[in-house]
């Protein structure tokens, strides 16, 4: 096929891209222009650098960091069992199915599990604790996204995995390495690609959730995706909510470009 016709099959691709991804972008970078009377003016960028703003920020980040961490830490062990299993395909197919429930659904289901009444506290009643404050707090918030982000994780991983050379595993074993020499020397590194893909899936993402922090902290956890909601759904700051946005873009592509030097750097 000549460069002519893979261009044509290219233009549906380049016109969803630009609808879909560019023009957003645009348009959200040009309500963050203007104040709430409609008045053009840069005083939305300003204010984003306050101790508020600063602070949502860094909250961000830090629960993003929090989740990414949780999950490379259940997702790995698992995802190495998961290789070493008869039936992994089975295995597999079960820890995807969970990403097709509508994640609203997921959601209440942990207000109910966490809830004052829900099955946690009744554990808490028989062991004789007491009633405890599970929902709204940033615990619970942590542990459902990182339950939801998991399966994000564990795919990448297994991958990795997957395309391990065994034989190299006993090499490491007949040099005389200890279990623990083997996974940090040999298994780990080789598997480095996995592990970056896994938290970038995860922590892009958990940077601008908005939907489980505010059903499952509430209050308690105010971050950069729960600003963009409140200025768009209840104050009607279109202009605070795409700046807060274009920040929250830039941060992610940031990350990304980083992630991508970094993919090359470890090829090379």
């Amino acid at each position: 096929m000549n460069n002519k016709g893979r261009s044509f099959y290219l233009i549906p691709y380049y016109l969803w891209i630009a609808l879909f991804v560019i023009a957003p972008v645009f348009l959200v970078i040009y309500y963050s222009l203007f104040d709430l009377d409609g008045h053009l003016t840069l005083d939305n960028y300003v204010n984003f650098f306050t101790p508020v703003y600063l602070k949502m920020t860094l909250t961000s980040f830090w629960y993003a960091f929090l989740i990414t961490i949780f999950s490379l830490l259940v997702a790995y062990p698992a995802a190495y069992l998961l290789t070493r299993t008869k039936h992994k395909q089975l295995w597999l197919l079960l820890i995807i199915l969970p990403t097709w429930i509508n994640l609203l659904l997921k959601t209440y289901a942990f207000i109910g599990i966490f809830g004052t009444f829900g099955p946690i506290n009744n554990l808490f009643d028989v062991l004789g604790i007491g009633e405890q404050q599970i929902l709204f707090t940033g615990f619970s918030f942590v542990f459902v996204s990182v339950y939801i982000f998991i399966p994000f994780m564990i795919l990448p991983i297994f991958s990795a995995l997957e395309e391990l050379n065994l034989s190299l595993l006993d090499a490491a074993r007949d040099l005389g390495a200890s279990g623990w020499t083997t996974f940090r020397r040999v298994v780990f590194p080789l598997t480095i690609s996995g592990v970056r893909s896994g938290c970038m899936a995860v922590f892009i993402p958990a940077l601008s959730l908005f939907m489980i922090t505010r059903l499952i902290a509430g209050s308690r956890v105010i971050t950069l995706g729960t600003a963009i909601e409140q200025h768009f759904l209840v104050t009607q700051d279109w202009g605070m909510g795409s700046t807060v946005a274009v920040f929250l873009i830039a941060i992610m592509a940031l990350f990304m470009i980083l992630w991508g030097g970094a993919r090359k750097g470890v090829q090379r």
